[in-house]
């Protein structure tokens, strides 16, 4: 399996080209038994990019610091978000089954979004961070409502986010308009949401849980792991609101058409 190219599916003896997609752990090991390489790579390159993130925001909790922790949130954020994106749109393309050479549609898809992400980057980042700080400087045992609150606001976050780096990924539309979509997403598909989140939190969770050991986890897991189970959760509520696959083949046909008419 190729590091740099992304593995045209081919039919197999036996398997009708309509035949209905997998579903569940089946459709999971799919993807990966075909593209894992490709997703791998997607996720080394967002994990490496949030570092950043992760080294000030350990920085401000440490020293109990406004100054990094906000440049946590906001540059972090900024840093991270082009590449997330790129994540985002890798494991979309694979759900959709597009073939194609994946370090080529990578850098394309990278800068036709690298300027929309910067913003709901910031944002998020800022977000993220600004609940994890105040989770850390919490006494549990004197404020539980505010412990709980901030949790909330995280399932949140992670609720709408998932479906924010996902849009920007998909369409061009104002960061207003990202957050009204994915607000009403959230909210209209919200079990799809719901387990969307799920595989987020159990994710996190083991992680945090077994931290350090889990850092070595992550240089096979990184952030694909998450996102990919999170995408797979939503993908049916982005199809049904935004038709991707038939839209994508009508441009990709429409675009086959003109060459041929050149």
């Amino acid at each position: 399996m190729g590091l740099f190219h992304s593995n045209f599916d081919k039919p197999g003896p036996g398997v009708a080209p309509d035949a209905p997609r997998k579903k569940g752990a089946a459709r999971f090991f799919e993807i990966l038994g075909r593209d894992f390489s490709t997703i791998w790579l997607a996720g080394i390159l967002a994990l490496v990019s949030s570092l950043p993130f992760a080294l000030a925001l350990w920085f401000a909790v440490e020293t109990h610091s406004l100054i990094p922790l906000l440049a946590a949130g906001i540059l972090g954020g900024m840093l991270a978000a082009p590449q997330i994106v790129g994540l985002n749109d890798t494991i979309l393309r694979a759900l959709r089954d597009e073939p194609g050479y994946w370090w080529e549609t990578y850098k394309r898809a990278w800068k036709r979004n690298a300027k929309a992400s910067l913003l709901p980057g910031a944002v998020c980042g800022l977000l993220l961070a600004l609940e994890i700080f105040t989770l850390f400087h919490l006494d549990i045992s004197e404020n539980m409502p505010l412990v709980v609150a901030s949790f909330v606001a995280i399932i949140l976050l992670a609720g709408l986010s998932q479906y924010i780096y996902a849009q920007v990924a998909l369409i061009d539309i104002p960061f207003g308009g990202l957050l009204k979509n994915s607000l009403m997403l959230f909210l209209g598909y919200l079990p799809r949401s719901a387990l969307g989140v799920l595989w987020q939190l159990v994710y996190w969770g083991v992680i945090a849980l077994f931290w350090p050991l889990t850092s070595f986890v992550m240089i096979l897991t990184s952030l694909w792991v998450p996102c990919l189970l999170s995408l797979m959760g939503i993908y049916p509520a982005l199809e049904k609101s935004f038709n991707l696959e038939e839209t994508i083949k009508a441009m990709r046909d429409a675009q086959l058409n003109e060459d041929q008419s050149r």
